[in-house]
């Protein structure tokens, strides 16, 4: 124990995992040295993960991506700072790290779009708001602002370009009946692919045309089959000679019927593979995708006069301002009114 007036305890340097802090002694003149152990940047991290889990309910694709981001922050962090812990971020830190993602390369080479390093960026925010909330020193996240990313346009299929999409579908063949009930699906229920990848057979109800999903967030929703894809649903299922759960199975590669035929069941990579296909076999001038059906799906809607609250329901969007999207290209009231009062139109 010190004897003698003590000022307060001050932080003087970080190596290896360690702080050390020194105190003094007046009476001594002289400074007393130790050290406290830090956890490491990547136990903080699954600690977060663990969190995301447990106490946020979210689903493992948003934790599978939020791991990604993360370990990059991490791999960048440990390589560029390895003398500095994450108490001593700040924004300058911040900046160089966004220099790195600006500079940063995909798999296929490309350097990320801004909207994606704005990913990375909404990660790490997240991270520090949760070891702020548990009491660890680091930066503030709200000093952190996004980047501004350009407005994008919004792709979807208008219903002739659907159907065109539909047909292209050969169905004389189990491949193809189960394609053309993947597409009908899609553009009747607006669904997420990680949500019509979940799906189970035995949680559809054909004849009530109406299923329950799991989505965002553990967010339930109630969605709704059209006729057309009902009658798909049928006979997809109808000619299935399996009891798996999976409502969407493959049939390439060798048959797996354990655990209820898990292993067979679709990935979302699958899914977005089909729509490509057909997509090509269509010619289609949209280069659209999965989530372009989920676009057609809620415009069709509001081209045929929807209310925007309802359209937000079937989507499962927390909050109406992500609906209102749709709203810029679907409002047939301002179209009304351009035509009846514009000079150029009289």
């Amino acid at each position: 124990m010190h004897v003698g007036k003590f000022e307060p305890i001050v932080q003087t340097r970080v190596s290896h995992n360690f702080v050390y802090f020194y105190d003094i002694c007046t009476s001594q003149n002289k400074r007393v040295y130790f050290k406290c152990l830090m956890k490491h940047l990547p136990e903080l991290i699954d600690e977060f993960l663990e969190y995301l889990e447990v106490e946020r309910n979210c689903s493992k694709l948003t934790i599978r991506d939020y791991r990604h981001y993360l370990d990059v922050f991490n791999q960048w962090f440990s390589s560029a700072l390895p003398d500095k812990s994450i108490e001593n971020l700040d924004l300058s830190i911040v900046r160089k790290y966004r220099v790195f993602l600006s500079n940063r390369a995909d798999d296929k080479g490309m350097t990320l779009k801004r909207v994606t390093q704005n990913y990375y960026v909404i990660a790490l925010r997240s991270f520090l708001r949760y070891l702020i909330k548990n009491d660890h020193k680091t930066l503030e996240p709200s000093k952190i602002d996004l980047p501004k990313t350009e407005s994008r346009s919004l792709k979807f299929l208008d219903k002739d370009q659907v159907d065109r999409l539909i047909i292209s579908i050969d169905t004389s063949k189990e491949e193809g009946v189960r394609d053309r009930a993947i597409l009908e699906l899609l553009f009747s229920t607006g669904l997420r692919v990680s949500e019509l990848v979940s799906l189970n057979r035995e949680k559809i109800n054909v004849e009530r045309r109406e299923f329950g999903v799991i989505g965002k967030g553990g967010k339930s929703r109630l969605v709704f089959i059209s006729d057309r894809a009902a009658e798909w649903i049928k006979k997809y299922l109808s000619e299935r000679k399996d009891n798996f759960a999976p409502l969407f199975r493959r049939y390439s590669g060798r048959e797996t019927p354990e655990n209820r035929g898990e292993k067979m069941r679709l990935t979302s990579r699958s899914i977005e593979r089909i729509v490509k296909k057909y997509v090509k076999a269509a010619r289609l001038p949209v280069d659209a995708t999965v989530h372009t059906l989920r676009h057609s799906f809620a415009t069709d809607l509001l081209f045929n006069g929807a209310d925007i609250r309802s359209v937000q329901e079937m989507l499962g969007h927390k909050n109406i301002s992500t609906t209102q999207i749709y709203t810029h290209i679907t409002n047939p009231q301002l179209k009304n009114i351009h035509e009846k009062f514009h000079s150029g139109n009289k």
